[in-house]
């Protein structure tokens, strides 16, 4: 395990020379929704394995039920627009598309919102048999909010 621990990430170097970083989102009882503890974990795991000269490519994967169900709405429900804007709420939700190094996600389950955002913003999606991509946040009155 690279790294200190995580709370909502699993973080490791794997492959035959161990040069992949392998990063899997551990947050089951919400299905991997993507609160801002979790984003910012992510950021600062990118920016360290970009910084590695050891890690040639990166991972993203989630777990067999879902990669990511999404933003997490009960973090976001009760904050206003000004609130959002002014706290700099998602701020750095773009760091997977620019890090440099390849960055694969690695999909099985559910993929929705920003869970299917996050995975469009990796350079190349696998996608198991078992994955479903979807942006049904019409359906709460917003929009895709990164790379929709």
């Amino acid at each position: 395990r690279a790294g200190p621990p995580f709370r909502y990430l699993v973080v490791e170097k794997t492959g035959a020379r161990q040069n992949v970083g392998l990063i899997r989102l551990e947050r089951p009882e919400a299905l991997n929704a993507l609160c801002e503890g979790l984003m910012e974990e992510l950021r600062q795991v990118l920016e360290a394995m970009e910084g590695d000269p050891q890690v040639g490519a990166i991972v993203i994967t989630g777990s067999q039920k879902a990669f990511a169900a999404g933003a997490d709405i009960k973090e976001m429900q009760d904050k206003t627009f000004q609130e959002c804007y002014s706290s700099s709420f998602l701020a750095g939700w773009d760091k997977v598309s620019t890090v440099r190094k390849p960055i694969i996600a690695a999909v099985n389950g559910y993929a929705l919102g920003g869970g299917c955002e996050l995975a469009m913003m990796c350079d190349i999606i696998y996608a198991g048999e078992k994955a479903q991509f979807g942006q049904p946040e019409i359906l709460l009155g917003t929009i895709p909010g990164e790379q929709g």
